[in-house]
């Protein structure tokens, strides 16, 4: 039915991005009709982008385990679906406790995504196509972030926020039917992939590392990876890396009618920009770390060069946003802020790839988005407080600047032998 099903499978969870993106931007574009309807304030929709991440950050983990007991298929399947429905039911909301409590629902059903797209191709792809693939499906988030402007705009203004919440809810449902007709766990198992394609995934797996090493991977439990330096600082570097993300995720779209007094649609098209130079980075990241590593033969180190600078650039781009003046050098400094982060999203899940064997891919992947998932509770809340309390933003774009870049310094002088840390962790 698929000639190349490995790449038609990447494609699907290209879309899910997408929907994941899609569906969390709305309540941000939404803000000043929500506020209005539902009289809210600052420091609430703060708790209540905040409360997303306290479901999301604890299933980031209970995902991750899920999908090394019972596979990516399954689980990513049955996530999109509950997540779906907790988006449409967001319509339902009537203030701010059932707000809050739809949006911890909301967290807890997306948890595992990350963790079963990792999942996915690990199986579906060797290690040295690893990062290009994870870069490509990736990229199906700030593409969603982008159309998301536009599409959320437009659904709202036409028919009102809570119809909007429930259009959006029906893509996922369609997404997940398609999902579970097509996916397959093991592509040398599956009906669907042609004895061509069985064959070649077959030898590229055996290409990638010798069976003593499988032997020894497969004799270390969770709790060894999980005191291992390479695997922390991985942790942490995504910790920042979403700090940013949060908070342009959360607060941009708001700053940019606060603070530069757009207008619902002016602010819906012009928060496509960001999003747009964001899928290029994400789509380029991986391709990137890949191709370095093709030419330096030295696997960790490829990551590592575009981490740090990437990460970098992001926190130096982000801190200046904030202090400009007028809504165009702040959505400049944005975009590059958003383009160099995007960069480096497909490396954290590289790395896992790199030095954990595929029976823990699931858990250290959702081990290492639990730890980036506390931003998300930590970043919105601390921005919607300093908002409320000065009225201003530019020191929220400060403190998401120097988050990012003690990330960059700590990958950089911590992971300070790249083959001495792959030995540790018996790559």
């Amino acid at each position: 039915m698929f000639k190349n099903l490995r790449w038609t499978i990447v494609l699907l969870l290209f879309f899910v991005y997408m929907i994941n993106y899609l569906d969390r931007v709305a309540l941000s574009l939404t803000v000043p009709m929500i506020e209005k309807d539902l009289m809210l304030n600052a420091e609430q929709f703060g708790l209540i982008f905040g409360s997303f991440f306290f479901g999301y950050a604890l299933f980031n983990f209970i995902g991750g385990l899920a999908t090394d007991k019972f596979g990516p298929t399954i689980v990513m399947g049955v996530a999109v679906g509950m997540w779906s429905l907790m988006c449409g039911f967001t319509a339902l909301a009537t203030g701010f406790w059932s707000m809050l409590i739809l949006r911890v629902m909301f967290g807890m059903a997306e948890g595992p995504i990350c963790a079963s797209a990792n999942k996915a191709i690990n199986g579906w792809f060797p290690k040295k196509q690893a990062a290009t693939a994870m870069g490509f499906l990736s990229a199906g988030s700030p593409l969603g972030g982008a159309v998301a402007g536009p599409i959320i705009g437009y659904l709202a203004l036409a028919f009102g926020w809570r119809p909007a919440f429930v259009i959006i809810c029906a893509i996922g449902i369609v997404w997940m039917v398609i999902w579970f007709f097509i996916a397959s766990d093991n592509p040398l198992k599956s009906r669907r992939v042609s004895e061509e394609e069985r064959t070649l995934i077959a030898s590229l797996k055996e290409e990638q590392t010798s069976p003593e090493e499988e032997l020894s991977h497969a004799a270390h439990g969770l709790g060894y990876y999980l005191r291992q330096p390479i695997i922390l600082v991985t942790a942490f570097a995504f910790f920042c890396y979403n700090y940013i993300l949060f908070f342009f995720l959360s607060w941009f779209p708001a700053y940019l009618v606060q603070a530069h007094n757009l207008d619902i649609k002016s602010m819906s098209m012009t928060t496509m920009i960001p999003w747009i130079v964001g899928f290029v980075g994400l789509a380029l990241g991986g391709w990137i770390s890949d191709k370095i590593f093709n030419i330096t033969g030295k696997l960790l180190l490829s990551r590592k060069i575009v981490l740090v600078t990437s990460l970098l650039a992001a926190a130096i781009c982000v801190a200046l946003a904030g202090s400009v003046k007028g809504v165009y050098p702040a959505v400049m400094l944005m975009s590059v802020s958003i383009f160099f982060l995007y960069i480096t999203g497909a490396i954290y899940w590289a790395i896992i790839q790199d030095v954990v064997h595929k029976s823990r891919v699931g858990g250290i992947s959702g081990f290492i988005h639990l730890i980036g998932s506390v931003s998300g509770i930590v970043g919105p809340i601390v921005t919607g407080y300093i908002v409320h309390h000065t009225g201003k933003f530019d020191s929220a774009f400060v403190l998401a600047g120097v988050v990012a870049a003690l990330g960059a310094l700590l990958v950089l002088f911590v992971i300070k032998n790249p083959k001495t840390q792959n030995k540790a962790v018996s790559v």
